[in-house]
């Protein structure tokens, strides 16, 4: 079961905000999406993303990194390096709600999270926001939490961009396409839209989107949620979405 967030606040959290612009950050947060791949695919050294591995976990300094949505909401994701085991916690957060686990590497191996549409709508940061604002970090940021089985052409150029941005060759496409499948503990699956719920589901095994994202909220939170998320262009059958 994936650390209750209270529970952090007890813990050595520091913001990662700063590694960020580590130049083997990347390579080191996604680096279980694509084993065997070299850091050079990144545009970085193995001893840059090496040494960036080693911060994210570091027992003495556990980094989280916030991503601000619209309407009070953010993800928050928290690298948990205990004396058992290692995990990185991907929550949903709203002031005065309870957190929704999105994702979790620890022993439980909850995700997928998010699917594409979700992902694509909260990409831009609201304005004045404060924590991970840039549209390529964020997408970068959230990939492990991201498994669709269905994601489109422009996804792929979009994970290609990002990774440009950041520093990686071009000619990226293969990397990108990879960082696409899923993370390997919980793989991409399909996903589809409950226009009744207003909210997509997920058929996988480990997924905590089997129900509606939102459904512990008051009517007007979820109303909020589903704006953050562009739930409406769903709705609208002339979407391509």
């Amino acid at each position: 079961m994936a650390m209750a967030r209270h529970l952090y606040s007890s813990a050595p959290v520091v913001d990662g905000l700063p590694l960020l612009g580590e130049p083997g950050f990347w390579a080191a947060h996604l680096v279980d999406l694509c084993e065997g791949e070299s850091p050079e695919a990144f545009g970085v050294d193995a001893a840059d993303a090496g040494a960036v591995l080693e911060q994210l976990h570091d027992r003495s300094a556990w980094p989280m990194f916030t991503v601000p949505l619209e309407n009070g909401f953010s993800i928050v994701v928290h690298y948990n390096s205990g004396e058992e085991y290692t995990s990185t916690d991907c929550f949903l957060v709203h002031p005065g709600s309870p957190d929704v686990v999105l994702a979790s590497t620890d022993q439980d191996h909850t995700g997928p999270g998010l699917c594409w549409p979700e992902l694509a709508a909260i990409l831009p940061a609201p304005n004045g926001a404060v924590g991970v604002t840039d549209p390529h970090a964020r997408l970068l940021l959230l990939l492990p939490v991201l498994g669709d089985s269905a994601v489109p052409a422009e996804a792929l150029d979009a994970v290609a961009e990002a990774l440009i941005a950041q520093g990686a060759p071009d000619g990226c496409g293969p990397l990108a396409r990879r960082l696409l499948g899923g993370h390997p503990l919980w793989r991409a699956h399909p996903w589809s839209f409950d226009t009744d719920e207003r909210s997509w589901i997920c058929d996988g095994e480990h997924s905590p989107r089997q129900t509606p994202l939102g459904d512990h909220l008051s009517r007007h939170r979820r109303a909020r949620l589903e704006a953050c998320l562009k739930v409406e262009a769903c709705l609208d059958p002339d979407s391509n979405v």
